[in-house]
């Protein structure tokens, strides 16, 4: 045997031991010291070489195998997320007609002023088209806008500004190009007829000719996606001040505090005649109110910081999604979120522009001036608004006059003072259910 050889326990031999000595050596590991009785214990656990390298061969085996199935898992998370934004991102609908139609009247439009403030179009269409709709009334191949909001995103994203344009406001109306390529008259008429006659854009230019304020982004969103919003919050709660019976909006609900799901949602939203005085101006205040708790109610869940929470919601918001080439991938409505999710809740502010009955018609409305002047002004400039509720002490609220507050200008040295922010009839994001 070479002087190198190692024994069978592993250990290397004595170099100068003669052949007699090793063959003494296996006789008394034959007597019992011996490597028979070795082997078997290293067979229950102490190993051989073979054995030693076979074991060694599995573990790297066992890591290899966990290795690439780690990988696969991995693979799978990457792939499942690509479907989930693919599937979000194709469910949004991009309005190619109406960009179009917004370029070619390009040198009309108003010009930004605010550099990074958003001033985004909020259109909730009455559309009874697809299955999901058609239920609310017959499909006349026509919609209105049934509600139609002006969001106002301060530039520095502290605020949050939502002003309702009434349905009934009378007010100019450019000629728009129809679905059928005709075009209409210029009119005096009522607001929401822009939508039903030219569509969105249409809407667009005449709400910035109404208000001088540029829309950088629109969106359109019919009853099933408002529905299907709620619902993916689980319900959202409300304060029902009388009970509500409501067979057009096909809604019933006690006086109260209420967790209304989508269904009972978009009823409370809708509801007109019997509710209340059945004016529509109570009826973009209980809008108001539920897009305020809305807004609270995703902040309180950490919706927006959940993916698994923020998905339902994502999904549901884009199947009924129609918006400008801007903001038509998952990324843009990911970028305008997060800009806002910071905003604190009392600044998030509801309003309905300064309106009253129209002088030749009480069935329609006409714009309170120079108020609503004033307010178009402050957001155009992405200036402070300040809402108060109604009811408010007079000294608090002079119908859009001044308050006191300073707007943050400096006062100059000839400066009679700090130049005040008007304040408006609305409300908060953070106002109590049922207080």
């Amino acid at each position: 045997m070479d002087a190198d050889v190692t024994d069978s326990a592993g250990t290397p031999s004595e170099p100068d031991s003669p052949a007699g000595g090793e063959a003494e050596d296996r006789a008394t590991e034959g007597a019992g010291g011996g490597t028979d009785a070795d082997r078997a214990t290293e067979g229950a656990g102490g190993g051989t070489d073979a054995e030693t390298r076979a074991g060694a061969n599995g573990r790297r085996r066992w890591l290899h195998w966990t290795a690439l199935g780690v990988s696969f898992l991995l693979l799978v998370a990457a792939g499942a997320g690509w479907w989930i934004y693919r599937k979000l991102d194709d469910n949004i609908t991009t309005d190619t007609g109406a960009a179009a139609e917004l370029e070619t009247y390009e040198k009309e439009r108003p010009a930004s002023i605010a550099l990074d403030a958003q001033n985004i179009l909020l259109i909730g269409s009455d559309t009874r088209s697809g299955k999901d709709n058609r239920k609310y009334g017959p499909d006349e191949g026509t919609q209105r806008s049934d509600t139609t909001i002006l969001l106002h995103l301060a530039a520095d994203r502290g605020s949050a500004t939502a002003v309702s344009l009434p349905r009934d406001l009378m007010v100019d109306i450019p000629s728009c190009r129809k679905p059928d390529g005709t075009r209409t008259k210029k009119r005096f008429a009522q607001f929401n007829s822009a939508f039903e006659l030219g569509g969105t854009a249409c809407t667009i230019r005449t709400v910035e000719r109404l208000t001088g304020i540029r829309m950088d982004h629109h969106m359109v969103i019919d009853f099933a996606g408002f529905k299907g919003m709620v619902d993916a919050v689980d319900g959202v709660e409300i304060c029902v001040k009388e009970p509500i019976d409501d067979d057009d909006a096909l809604l019933r609900l006690d006086k109260g505090l209420q967790k209304l799901d989508g269904e009972q949602a978009l009823g409370y939203v809708r509801a007109r005649k019997t509710v209340g005085d059945g004016s529509d101006t109570e009826r973009m205040d209980r809008q108001q109110k539920f897009l305020g708790a809305l807004v609270n109610k995703v902040q309180s869940n950490g919706v927006l910081l959940n993916p698994t929470r923020l998905y339902p919601v994502l999904d549901a918001a884009t199947k009924s999604l129609t918006t400008d080439p801007g903001l038509d991938s998952l990324r843009d409505l990911y970028d305008l979120v997060r800009g806002m999710r910071d905003i604190p809740t009392e600044r998030v502010q509801f309003l309905t522009v300064p309106r009253q009955p129209y002088t030749y018609d009480p069935n329609r409305d006409e714009l309170v001036e120079p108020d609503a002047g004033r307010l178009f002004k402050r957001l155009r400039e992405d200036a402070p608004v300040s809402v108060v509720p109604a009811g408010a002490e007079k000294g608090d609220r002079e119908d859009g006059a001044l308050t006191g507050k300073n707007d943050g200008k400096p006062d100059g040295p000839d400066s009679p003072g700090p130049t005040p922010a008007p304040t408006f009839t609305g409300s908060n994001a953070a106002v109590g259910k049922c207080e």
